[in-house]
């Protein structure tokens, strides 16, 4: 298995913009093939990268569920299964996506969970670089989807509330002995320098390193544009700091 990252934090702080940022400079600065999964179901890492999945794993595992699809004779359900889930892997040339999409149901997303863990393993020991964008609470970790990872980055917005919740999921990486190589603190979308109350939250925590994005207006309209974050320029504030920031992660 290649290297993996995994994106975790409070809803809202970014995490979808950071990962894609993050998968901007390996294409440009590093080299092999990489497999971006979206693990939200909420799902918009594929928008942020400019890239339409036309299938997610909840849809097809949905199709499942509700009798669509013939299995042939001579597989197993799970084997026919696992052969479908290949749909739902979006291939670039350099860049492959998986989405998990919505789940079974309301507010399940269990299986859906489960099933984007099996793939990705299977897959994963294709590509040089695993990237995981997760959703915006803790399940991802309860249910174990992110594990097994080189570095964990955990993103907050500027604020006290946000970065509060870093520090539970910190305590449920502990809880669930997950085998995460390191973990970066990272503080997005600053406006200016990071606000002493911040700085004290972070204090508190023992945080005496992290990393930070600045607030910047070129992702804003990106975002606003429904244009790919990928095609930012190299001199835009966001990719300048991630680009550093990347860059002394994996020295």
């Amino acid at each position: 298995m290649g290297h993996s990252i995994a994106v975790a934090g409070k809803g809202g702080t970014g995490k979808t913009s950071f990962t894609t940022l993050l998968l901007r400079y390996l294409l440009k600065h590093r080299d092999g093939a990489i497999l971006a999964v979206d693990a939200d179901a909420n799902a918009n890492l594929g928008d942020s990268l400019g890239l339409t999945p036309e299938y997610t794993v909840g849809m097809i595992l949905d199709d499942f569920k509700k009798d669509k699809i013939d299995i042939p004779a001579g597989l197993s359900k799970e084997a026919y299964l696992e052969m479908k889930l290949n749909d739902a892997l979006l291939e670039g040339t350099r860049l492959d996506l998986i989405t998990m999409g919505h789940g079974e149901g309301p507010d399940c997303y269990c299986y859906p969970n489960t099933m984007l863990r099996k793939f990705q393993d299977i897959l994963a020991d294709n590509y040089a670089w695993v990237v995981m964008d997760n959703e915006a609470g803790l399940e991802h970790l309860s249910r174990r989807t992110t594990q097994d990872i080189d570095d964990l980055f955990l993103v907050s917005n500027h604020s006290v509330k946000g970065v509060r919740t870093l520090e539970r999921i910190r305590l449920l990486v502990r809880q669930l002995r997950l085998n995460v190589g390191r973990q970066w603190v990272l503080i997005n979308q600053v406006p200016g320098q990071v606000d002493d109350l911040v700085s004290a939250e972070l204090t508190r925590m023992g945080v005496t390193e992290y990393f930070t994005v600045p607030y910047d207006n070129a992702v804003y309209e990106a975002d606003l544009r429904q244009t790919a974050l990928t095609d930012l320029p190299d001199d835009a504030p966001a990719v300048v700091a991630v680009d550093a920031i990347m860059a002394k992660v994996l020295e």
